[in-house]
């Protein structure tokens, strides 16, 4: 259910995962990955670590390749984004603050009830 995220506003308030300061993220995912739609008027800060594979970040302008192990690129404020996993890639990323309405549903995917993304 959490889909790879560790911390953020989005863990239930009592639990020590709950943040509204920074979210963390472990994301896995296969060839082809993509982001559903770019995000537009972020409002958060961003750092984005490859562990392995190899995994695109889109900016506006630039497309950043992350390919060796350790690559990272940080974005922040008012930086739209999307991304593209171009190998098998697993991914830490780390963002603050942590704020809701960001996450783009799969057609397929029904919210939990008490999910705010």
């Amino acid at each position: 259910m959490d889909h790879g995220w560790l911390l953020g506003h989005f863990k239930p308030y009592g639990d020590p995962r709950h943040s509204d300061g920074v979210e963390i993220k472990w994301g896995t995912h296969s060839p082809g990955d993509e982001r559903a739609e770019w995000v537009r008027g972020e409002e958060r800060t961003a750092l984005l670590i490859l562990i392995s594979g190899r995994f695109r970040v889109e900016l506006p302008g630039r497309s950043v390749l992350l390919a060796e192990r350790g690559d990272y690129v940080v974005w922040g404020k008012g930086v739209d984004h999307s991304w593209h996993a171009e190998e098998e890639s697993v991914v830490l990323t780390v963002r603050w603050p942590s704020v809701p309405g960001y996450k783009v549903r799969r057609p397929d995917e029904v919210p939990h009830p008490d999910e705010v993304l």
